[in-house]
């Protein structure tokens, strides 16, 4: 039975239950099968789109002007649930459109024929901009990159708007069984759910901050649900981990759960974790749709794998999207060797740096310049730990070699020097494997447009539906975000006279995300009598120190007092951004776990609390 039928009319006592059956594109074949089986969703929703999705979908339209989109959207996801989402009247969202929601959408009817079913299919589309970039060229001021500053580049591959919610309302509104936009923020396809469901206007501004938190604790799948928790061993049932439901309420309370009998684990602290990834300011989440506030969010136990979250603001959105393009400026390629037997580490530095200096030789040789950039790690060396890893006398080693130039040529001279290591130099080399093969090196530019210059639009079947035009009002300034709060009368507990050292771990949980080049860590105390000591010891400045070697830039630390937290924003972090990195951890998946390895000074009894609980969150106020 669908989950909101045998329910009140009323929309303060329905509950509308959305599954999130994908983080990424790429994400496993079972979320969609799983959440349709378990008799517990209205909606299916479905999360694909990455910077770097958006160019190799550009990339597969330039070579077959049919594609451009997610294809296991339809040929896996769908093609596996169809009939069954139809049979049970639930209605599905994705952004699996890419560069081309009207491709996807052809492919998807094409399937429901196939299966004799009748299916009401909508497009949302309107965020490609790429035809404003000659006009934004001859604007002023100038377009500048976000974060560096930089012009507009000379040659775009692909121009995307972070559309929001209100067309997939409207798709919703109109009938649609199923709504297939191109790219929107990824909580879009919960909000604009809830915003048809619950009738949600522009204007409501605190619930539209609540239908957009609901979106991003699902919209990364089983991080929702235990994936990536601090404390993973805790976790049951890897193989068989659930994906995420949120229970939404009309007044924008909602639970997050997962399948009966599937594996993984929801507690405060798994979807506490979810809720800090990938934000900057937590009093200030820009969102097309809403400014969100999630400084004041309470999450608490409801129940086994139940999670009831509440407490989230908003306000007026910006006048402006984010368009996220991409450019590709020369040509990149990585490469591989095991090094194996004594002074492995050694062995694979040294192997590394004899590669760069041959290769540098023939590129004088050739006539080419050198590399662009180099980035040498020895994996199971800790290398990304910089001054805190620890002695290592391991046996095995991979020497892991990523590269940067202008010429293809360049590179392809590379590869070919990377396999004589093999008879060359250190003895126990080996898994060379095939060259490594040379593409383009794409990278991000991320920019502000105004909304006026963008007008999303939605069909279903082909015909037209009308799109209500907002007034665009830009949020009203705010006070500073809660970054230090006064100073705490217990904080001298950290100078207790049984003060030992331990790890940040053994203290809280932590998880690391990206934005572009800047990367964040939520830190999250296990005890709410942890605080003072965490604020006076997990300061900007040694936050800061302890990252040097990977974050070039300024950090800054927000609080986030409603679950007992702390965000901290690191800029020029991840070596350029998850397409143009060199770094083995691209994206900063490994940040928070760096950050974990903080030496912290605490007295006995407060590590009695965090190690033996109540956990901080795990109980209601």
């Amino acid at each position: 039975m669908n989950a909101h039928s045998s329910s009140s009319s009323s929309n303060n006592e329905r509950i509308v239950r959305i599954g999130g059956a994908s983080g990424f594109w790429g994400d496993s074949s079972v979320g969609a099968p799983q959440l349709v089986a378990s008799g517990q969703i209205d909606y299916l929703v479905f999360d694909y789109l990455a910077e770097l999705t958006m160019s190799i979908l550009a990339g597969a339209r330039l070579k077959k002007p049919e594609l451009g989109y997610a294809t296991d959207f339809v040929s896996v996801a769908m093609k596996a649930v169809l009939e069954d989402v139809v049979q049970q009247g639930i209605r599905v969202v994705s952004n699996a459109g890419g560069v081309n929601p009207q491709g996807c959408a052809d492919a998807l009817a094409a399937l429901a024929a196939e299966q004799s079913i009748a299916l009401k299919i909508a497009v949302v589309s309107g965020d490609d901009v790429s035809a404003l970039l000659p006009q934004l060229r001859q604007q002023q001021p100038p377009v500048r990159e976000l974060q560096s500053g930089a012009p507009l580049p000379e040659r775009v591959l692909t121009a995307n708007a972070y559309l929001g919610a209100r067309p997939i309302q409207a798709a919703l509104d109109a009938g649609a069984q199923v709504v297939i936009t191109g790219r929107c923020v990824d909580s879009a396809v919960t909000l604009g759910v809830l915003m048809h469901e619950f009738g949600w206007q522009p204007g409501d501004h605190d619930l539209l901050a609540a239908g957009s938190l609901a979106g991003h604790i699902i919209e990364c799948g089983c991080q929702a649900t235990g994936g990536l928790h601090t404390d993973w061993d805790t976790v049951p049932d890897w193989p068989n981990i659930g994906y995420p439901i949120v229970e939404c309420s009309a007044d924008g309370r909602f639970v997050v759960t997962k399948p009966a009998g599937t594996g993984g684990k929801v507690t405060p602290a798994v979807v506490g974790e979810q809720m800090l990834y990938e934000i900057g300011d937590p009093s200030a989440y820009l969102l097309p749709d809403v400014v969100a506030d999630f400084t004041q969010v309470r999450i608490e136990q409801a129940g086994e794998h139940r999670v009831r979250v509440h407490g989230a603001r908003g306000r007026a959105p910006t006048a402006s999207y984010k368009v996220c393009a991409t450019y590709a400026e020369g040509f990149k390629t990585a490469a591989q060797l095991t090094i194996v037997g004594f002074d492995a580490v050694a062995k694979a530095r040294r192997t590394g740096e004899a590669i760069l200096a041959r290769t540098r030789t023939l590129f004088a040789r050739q006539g080419f310049e050198s590399y662009s950039g180099t980035q040498l790690e020895v994996l199971g060396a800790e290398s990304c730990y910089g001054p805190h890893a620890q002695a290592l006398q391991t046996r095995e080693a991979v020497l892991r070699l990523a590269v940067t130039h202008p010429r293809k040529e360049a590179l392809e001279l590379f590869a070919r020097e990377v396999a004589p290591a093999g008879t060359s130099w250190a003895p126990g080399t080996t898994g060379a494997g095939g060259r490594p093969s040379v593409s383009p090196s794409i990278r991000q530019y991320a920019f502000l447009l105004d909304k006026s210059k963008v007008e999303a639009r939605v069909s279903l079947d082909g015909q037209c539906i009308e799109m209500p035009r907002d007034a665009v009002v830009a949020a009203v300034a705010d006070a500073p975000s809660p970054r230090h709060a006064a100073g705490d009368a217990n904080a001298a507990a950290s100078a207790a006279a049984d003060a030992i050292e331990v790890p940040l771990i053994r203290l809280a949980w932590a998880r690391s995300g990206d934005k572009g080049d800047t990367s964040n860590v939520g830190v999250i105390a296990r005890h709410p009598a942890l605080l003072p000591l965490l604020r006076e010891q997990l300061t900007e400045a040694r936050v800061a120190e302890w990252l040097a070697h990977l974050v070039e830039g300024t950090v800054t630390r927000y609080e986030v007092p409603g679950i007992g937290a702390f965000n901290f924003v690191g800029e020029q972090a991840l070596g350029g951004g998850g397409m143009a990195s060199l770094r083995n951890d691209p994206l900063g998946k490994g940040m928070g776990q760096i950050l974990l390895a903080m030496p912290m000074r605490v007295g006995a009894a407060l590590l009695a609390l965090a190690e033996a609980g109540p956990k901080p969150l795990d109980t209601p106020p």
